[in-house]
């Protein structure tokens, strides 16, 4: 699993969790000889949050998607979750496709690409757009810190207007043991908030598991976002809260 795109799409599922643990991928070779690496990931949290925000309602949300590395380091992918149809008009369904280039020098790795955010049952009006991300990590030891950013243009869909979304991950690895310590912190500065002046700060702060033997990980994380004058007349997308994960990597 890609850590920029799967800090982008979930951090719901704590963050960096799932995200600093590596997939076992299938190789397949075609009639070229030119490998292609092929991987597959599935959840159920407790609740979707993108950003902070909830977009299950609080609700049981499942997850997944495909991955598929090329060739000199490109990767395309796709990746789906449920959401609440109520939630801000979005639909029952998120679908997000995306493609880049990672690659990897010594203990850095780089990762840039585009992804699309597709809500097929959206109601009326224009909510798919795009975004362009990047991120630079670095790795010591059992420790894995990541600086990314994010930024979607103006599109009709954001209101005529552009979002940009920096963030930043932490994790470490305790040794002798399946578990790691994860940290996340993002600033939003846009359309994709719940402020009167477009900006917030989402958080997190969690652990994961793998559970030996198995392509199998647990995990909890508590999950915030806080700004000045949060519009949330429920309290229901943007109360902070504790989240569990149940996810495999294939």
């Amino acid at each position: 699993m890609l850590t920029s795109v799967r800090s982008l799409l979930a951090v719901s599922v704590l963050s960096t969790s799932a995200l600093l643990a590596a997939p076992a991928m299938a190789q397949d070779d075609d009639d070229s000889g030119i490998g292609v690496e092929v991987s597959a990931n599935v959840a159920i949290v407790s609740d979707y949050k993108f950003r902070g925000v909830s977009l299950s309602d609080g609700e049981i949300a499942i997850q997944g998607g495909i991955d598929v590395g090329l060739p000199s380091g490109f990767y395309v992918g796709t990746w789906a979750s449920s959401l609440d149809e109520t939630t801000v008009g979005f639909g029952s369904t998120e679908l997000d496709i995306y493609g880049g280039w990672a690659g990897e020098f010594g203990n850095v790795s780089t990762d840039i690409g585009v992804i699309a955010y597709i809500y097929p049952d959206a109601g009326p009006g224009d909510f798919d757009y795009l975004e362009a991300y990047g991120s630079v990590g670095v790795g010591i030891g059992p420790a894995e810190a990541t600086l990314g950013i994010a930024y979607a243009p103006e599109q009709d869909s954001l209101g005529g207007t552009d979002n940009f979304y920096i963030y930043s991950d932490l994790g470490v690895g305790i040794p002798g043991t399946p578990v790691t310590v994860t940290g996340h912190l993002g600033y939003t500065d846009g359309f994709l908030t719940f402020t009167p002046d477009s900006t917030a700060w989402d958080y997190s702060i969690g652990a994961e598991a793998a559970v030996p033997g198995t392509p199998l990980s647990v995990g909890v994380a508590f999950v915030g976002v806080e700004g000045d004058g949060l519009i949330d007349p429920g309290g229901t997308f943007t109360d902070d809260s504790v989240v569990f994960s149940l996810s495999a990597s294939f």
